[in-house]
């Protein structure tokens, strides 16, 4: 295609996007240009590509003319050009690569129509500069975890590698599915520590939002506020349920026992919510691994320092914060370290 050709395609693309939405976006052309899907920028934004162009349908240096292309026209436009950040929805909160041999603020740039009111540009601003939430994929095909070798069901991105929710120090959460908008939200709400789960429709060929991970006492808090006394009770016994069918009552009380024994100083209502937390049937967290299953005192001390971390510090809030898993234990290290000391000394 010549260059005056892609100049009135971009141009076409374009206007439309304006007309509907009020401003445009690269992507907005790029995807209008159909050399790239929706999936391709949804798997890049979940931090799963390097570069945008490495998933689309030509080359850098076409990708670059383009952005130029698009900036000729909205500045003829008369659109209000705004550079914004394109952040991963990853651990790191890293920030998102459109080529790797050029310069990315071309292709950050949004172009923002003026008749917008002064309130929905302020509102799109802090929209778009806001982090994007923690994206969790149910996978379709078998993967493996990049840290432990093993698998489970969802996959979180970090250091460009696919990581297990335990090994993501996420495992901890619980699965509330889509459907209730109003619970959706006050659960994000309620949780310090959350992730959207997606999956991919091979049929539509696009990413799917399947749910939210979030903590069970978020989860629980958010039901409080959405249903009367009655549904609550009723939802409430169906959880429980479902709680019992999961937990093996022997093993739990034989893990609990070991970490009383091991742990004296720590409070029998917690020993027993590790136990049945760590030692839940199918969650592939270390309370159920073949070392703890054989009550092996550095796997039991593993599932106490876990409880320690998301329960007695600050760990989830520098997830959320953006803080790299690594650094955010070594700032909560002393911390457990003294909660140990604690639950190991004997009651008076």
């Amino acid at each position: 295609m010549s260059k005056p050709g892609l100049a009135r395609r971009v141009a076409e693309v374009a206007e439309v996007a304006l007309t509907t939405r009020k401003y445009v976006t690269f992507i907005d052309v790029v995807t209008g240009l159909r050399w790239l899907h929706s999936r391709h920028v949804d798997l890049w934004r979940q931090g799963r590509a390097t570069t945008l162009a490495e998933l689309a349908a030509v080359d850098e240096d076409r990708l670059l003319t383009t952005a130029g292309l698009l900036r000729d026209w909205a500045r003829a436009k008369g659109l209000n050009p705004v550079d914004t950040p394109y952040v991963a929805g990853t651990r790191d909160r890293r920030e998102l690569r459109f080529t790797a041999g050029h310069a990315q603020e071309p292709f950050r740039i949004h172009w923002l129509s003026p008749d917008l009111s002064e309130a929905r540009v302020r509102r799109l601003t802090e929209a778009q500069s806001k982090a994007p939430d923690l994206v969790a994929v149910a996978p379709l095909d078998a993967w493996t975890c990049a840290s432990c070798g093993d698998t489970g069901p969802y996959l979180i991105m970090e250091d460009d590698q696919p990581h297990c929710l335990t090994c993501a120090d996420l495992d901890h959460l619980v699965f509330l599915p889509s459907g209730n908008a109003a619970l959706s939200r006050r659960a994000k709400q309620e949780s310090g520590l959350s992730a959207v789960v997606v999956r991919f429709n091979r049929r539509r060929k696009v990413y799917q939002r399947q749910g939210l991970l979030v903590e069970e006492a978020a989860l629980a808090a958010a039901e409080e506020r959405c249903l009367a006394d009655e549904e609550v009770r009723l939802r409430r016994r169906e959880r429980d349920s479902v709680r019992r069918a999961e937990q093996d009552v022997e093993f739990q009380a034989r893990m609990a026992a070991e970490i009383a024994r091991l742990f004296p100083g720590c409070p029998e209502p917690r020993v027993r919510e590790i136990a049945e937390h760590a030692g839940q049937r199918g969650s592939g967290r270390v309370g159920r691994s073949a070392a703890a299953r054989a009550l092996d005192e550095n796997a039991i001390t593993l599932a106490v320092i876990a409880s320690i971390r998301h329960l007695d510090t600050d760990y989830d809030r520098l997830l959320m914060a953006g803080v790299p898993r690594m650094e955010a234990r070594d700032r909560i290290r002393d911390r457990i370290e003294h909660r140990l000391q604690e639950f190991r000394t004997a009651r008076g």
